[in-house]
């Protein structure tokens, strides 16, 4: 099986092929990548189900890369505060030469297994953590080095590669291959490995916060209403969820501070503010299991 550093007989000479024609060939890897993530789907469930349950009152969920994997992972981990409400202090990145190899490759990082190490422990990963690590060849030193110290410390490891039998799947509790194979532009890896990368850790996070009861009916119920749009989103979503007409869900999100949650709450179970968010509190924050204890 090809690895995404071999150069593919197929796209010998594509830079000079008619715009169309290699249009058409990168349109069917990235085609070809997404559906890598149909084979690794017991892999995912799985490690959603572990890292869900291990995360706990107070686990972080930690990202480790370098380059294009890093890059994939800081963005996943920045959308969890505005879409689940997830505490931004606990989605941590650990990326491979720091904030500045955000914007730009810096050089030698991704081989520096120490600074990795150090990281870890400058983080005093735990058991009660969950460290993502993404490298598209399996092998990254810092990202390998990154996970082995994580799970010496006790913490939950998590593996995503694009290369089969690969020493990172081998380091983790939970592999996640994605066998792209040879890119188009070998050695590219920003092309179906990143796409499929990105996609399996869109899939795993979501998955995390569905079973940790972030997301109720199909709505993203902890959300942070944090502009005038999702504003209007969130006073959509309590009518619709409560079925209450605006006025009420306006006056339900103003007694609630915002929260959408408790908002719900207050509707669901005609109690206070006080008093329906010790009641969510009781169901730890979940609306499906505080409308089962009402009978709603």
């Amino acid at each position: 099986m090809t690895d995404t550093e071999t150069a593919a007989a197929r796209y010998r000479g594509i830079e000079g092929w008619r715009v169309a024609e290699a249009l058409a060939a990168m349109i069917e890897g990235q085609m070809a990548a997404v559906s890598t993530l149909q084979a690794a789907a017991p892999a995912l469930e799985a490690a959603i189900v572990a890292a869900a349950d291990r995360l706990g009152q107070t686990g972080r969920l930690i990202y480790a890369g370098a380059g294009t994997s890093g890059r994939i992972a800081a963005q996943d981990a920045a959308e969890l505060a505005p879409t689940f409400g997830w505490p931004r202090k606990r989605a941590l990145v650990l990326m491979a030469g720091g904030d500045a190899a955000y914007a730009q490759a810096v050089e030698g990082a991704e081989d520096d297994a120490e600074a990795a190490r150090a990281g870890i422990a400058a983080l005093a990963v735990g058991p009660a953590d969950v460290v993502i690590a993404l490298a598209a060849s399996g092998r990254t030193p810092s990202t390998l080095a990154a996970v082995q110290a994580a799970r010496a410390a006790g913490a939950l490891a998590i593996g995503i590669a694009n290369n089969p039998e690969s020493p990172l799947a081998a380091a983790c509790d939970h592999a996640i291959t994605l066998p792209t194979g040879a890119e188009i532009v070998a050695g590219s890896t920003r092309m179906k490995a990143g796409t499929a990368q990105r996609a399996a850790l869109t899939c795993l996070s979501t998955g995390i916060f569905l079973r940790r009861g972030h997301v109720w009916r199909g709505r993203m119920v902890a959300m942070q209403a944090s502009n005038a749009k999702l504003n209007v989103r969130a006073q959509a979503m309590v009518m619709d969820l409560a079925g209450v007409p605006e006025v009420e869900a306006a006056q339900a999100l103003e007694a609630a501070g915002g929260d959408i949650r408790l908002a719900l709450a207050i509707l669901l179970t005609g109690l206070g503010a006080e008093a329906a968010r010790a009641r969510l509190a009781g169901a730890g924050g979940r609306l499906d299991r505080l409308v089962a204890g009402t009978g709603g």
